[in-house]
């Protein structure tokens, strides 16, 4: 998706400026725009059930005033198949799914394709179980339905998921073809960030009355057949006659994407190109990651003068052959990166299909039943390189884009390739810039699970974006811990929209709300010089904090000029939350008066105390408003706490010569490097 260089404010339909990861934007457009839908929770698609149940529990109505409904039958195959009776019913019907859930229900997503039921269902796309459960990103769940002949769009960050939620219904409807919506598992679904949500006005204007534009097969004033037997002398002709619906399934796309753009301002393609007009290579690609090859290649051409480019495939299904074709047929190399491998295939799948379109298109052949969409002319095949990368939402990170290119450059390239790991196929990174935003402010949570601290980092982020209209993106480094076990944040503010979906080196604020954080590793790593340090301590004297960060930390923060405040945490929720249950969650919630404290935004504004409290107040009632208002006092109360009663470690005992501590290890002195 790209802005085009008018502002906003000249398009009818802007949207609505919040904060929401991309569970919540989809969320958003499927309770206002479906009747009803069928799901079976798995992770990570299963905030976008819970919080279409949630608006059910509300008793919400859609924008045409049917109150919607929510359905959970005993498995994702149910489910399917009761999305299959709601559409035949004439019913705006959605689901959510990942994983073993999503091939769970293969065999009932043919039969909803070839009925034409025009459904839309939201993928967390999630590594498949294979030799160990992952629940994190991976693509091979949709990969592993791809010939089940649904429409499959694929988008970059929350603001995408919800877009493309309205533009797959718009082309769904159109062409009477079910349609699947992917956005990373975690990494999107779970990642709040700046968003424009679409107004009630556009979206009731753009996909229509369900009531008027669905057709009911179990009307029983028309009555027919549906999912009949079909003998040799039937099926095939059924199935052929198929390709009539399909054939219009490209146009319909194109058709709901320029509306689109019309009307909000906010353009989508099938393929979308970043710097490729005089690319020499490209990076290839679908999801979030391309939103970090992107910000590589802007800093690879501004500070090495390198001609790189970036291809994002928004949509899988229909595959947009000439678009590719004519998008990369003048580079000298590409390379496609996939979250997935097939070792037995001929290739991984985007690859596959890149190399048959050029193949296709060097041969003079035609893509389409009826011979339309020619080629573009292409004389000579550019050499196509694939990389596994990002499985089981393994990290990829601008290091690796800028060793994907060392590769493609090289005098000796390999053709398969991985990245992130350490193996035989596995190519090194290049360096590691810093491409967020210039002036970014990041920081990097080292907590535990249970304390609370995931959902303070989201609060945090969705106060700043709104009070101090900054950029905000913010996630955890989701595990499949139980809780009590070490567990990673991440929040960055900028200026600019945010780009790199990484973990973040980095680092200006780093908050150790775990006590153990220094025995697993250097907590500091990355952090800025005169940045800001926070250390959950039941020490009251300074000096006692200081002597228990380990010597290979003291030196890093003289070394590096950094700030370290502290504060007992634990004890402002014991004293406050009045239910056992929730004391060791609200530990987590004082960070947001430290980081109000000790970070720059709040003195920035020029606000007062008051102001910036009141905005805290607003999404601490989101977060935890169902739980009671008593509830949202006690957290308000522990923010206040932790604003006033934060203190910094003087100078003077920072600077103080080290008496009876203990000597740096080998391993310390490696962190302290």
């Amino acid at each position: 998706m790209s802005n085009d260089t008018k502002s906003v404010s000249q398009f009818p339909y802007p949207g609505i400026p919040t904060s929401s990861d991309g569970a919540g934007c989809v969320t958003w457009v499927e309770t206002n725009i479906t009747h009803g839908a069928c799901a079976y929770p798995i992770t990570s698609s299963t905030t976008m059930g819970t919080g279409f149940q949630t608006e059910v529990s509300n008793g919400k109505k859609n924008l045409w005033g049917d109150t919607i409904t929510f359905v959970q039958p005993e498995s994702e195959h149910s489910a399917a198949s009761t999305c299959e009776g709601f559409a035949l019913a004439g019913g705006r019907v959605t689901n959510f799914t990942s994983g073993q859930g999503l091939v769970l229900m293969k065999e009932v997503l043919y039969t909803i394709s070839g009925k034409r039921l025009p459904v839309v269902f939201h993928i967390g796309a999630r590594a498949l179980t294979s030799h160990s459960l992952n629940v994190h990103c991976g693509h091979d769940d949709v990969m592993s339905v791809a010939d089940v002949g649904w429409g499959i769009l694929f988008g970059r960050n929350a603001q995408e998921a919800g877009d493309l939620a309205l533009i797959c219904r718009r082309a769904a409807e159109a062409s009477d073809t079910p349609f699947m919506n992917v956005q990373d598992g975690f990494l999107t679904t779970h990642t709040i960030e700046n968003v424009r949500l679409p107004e009630p006005e556009f979206m009731k204007e753009y996909v229509g009355d369900p009531n008027d534009r669905l057709r009911a097969l179990f009307d029983p004033r028309n009555p027919l057949m549906s999912g009949v037997v079909q003998n040799q002398d039937s099926y095939m002709k059924g199935k052929i006659a198929q390709r009539a619906f399909y054939d219009r399934v490209s146009a319909a796309i194109d058709e709901a994407m320029e509306l689109f753009y019309q009307k909000t301002g906010r353009r989508y393609r099938q393929v979308d190109c970043y710097q490729m007009d005089d690319a020499e290579y490209a990076f290839v690609g679908m999801g979030g990651m391309m939103e970090t090859a992107q910000a590589t290649v802007d800093y690879l051409r501004a500070t090495k003068g390198l001609k790189v480019g970036v291809v994002h495939v928004t949509s899988f299904a229909p595959f947009p052959a000439t678009q590719l074709v004519a998008a990369l047929k003048n580079v000298k190399a590409l390379t496609v990166i996939e979250r997935m491998d097939n070792p037995l295939a001929q290739s991984n799948p985007l690859v596959q299909a890149i190399k048959a379109s050029f193949a296709d298109a060097l041969m003079g052949l035609s893509y389409g039943s009826k011979g339309e969409h020619k080629y573009p002319e292409v004389h000579r095949l550019p050499k196509i390189y694939a990389v596994s990368a990002g499985l089981g939402s393994r990290d990829i990170r601008a290091g690796h884009f800028v060793g994907i290119l060392n590769n493609m450059a090289s005098a000796q390239p390999k053709e398969f390739s991985v990245v992130g790991i350490k193996h035989e196929l596995a190519i090194p990174a290049g360096e590691d810039p810093d491409i967020r935003p210039g002036g970014a402010f990041s920081m990097r949570g080292h907590s535990v699970g249970g304390f609370g601290s995931v959902t303070t980092n989201k609060l945090i982020a969705s106060f700043v974006g709104e009070l101090f209209n900054l950029y905000v993106q913010a996630y955890p480094k989701y595990g499949s811990e139980k809780k009590g076990l070490p567990t990673t944040y991440y929040l960055t503010v900028a200026d600019d929209h945010i780009r790199s979906h990484s973990e973040l080196e980095h680092v200006e604020f780093i908050p150790l709300n775990d006590v153990n954080a220094f025995n697993l590793g250097n907590p500091l790593a990355g952090i800025a010089d005169g940045g800001s340090v926070f250390i959950q301590s039941h020490h009251t004297d300074p000096a006692k904090v200081w002597e228990e960060i380990p010597a290979f930390g003291r030196k890093i923060v003289r070394t590096k000029k950094l700030r370290v405040y502290y504060l007992d945490t634990v004890k402002i929720a014991r004293e406050i939350a009045t239910d056992p249950d929730l004391q060791q969650r609200m530990q987590g919630v004082a960070l947001v008066g430290i980081f109000i404290k000790v970070t720059p935004f709040a003195k920035r504004s020029g606000m007062d105390e008051e102001t910036v409290l009141g905005a805290v107040e607003k999404y601490i009632r989101k977060y935890f408003g169902k739980r009671g208002e008593h509830v949202v006092q006690e957290n308000l109360a522990c923010v206040k706490q932790g604003l006033k009663d934060v203190q910094e470690i003087p100078a003077a005992v920072i600077n103080a010569p080290d008496t009876g501590a203990a000597k740096s290890t080998n391993e310390e002195l490696v962190f302290a490097k």
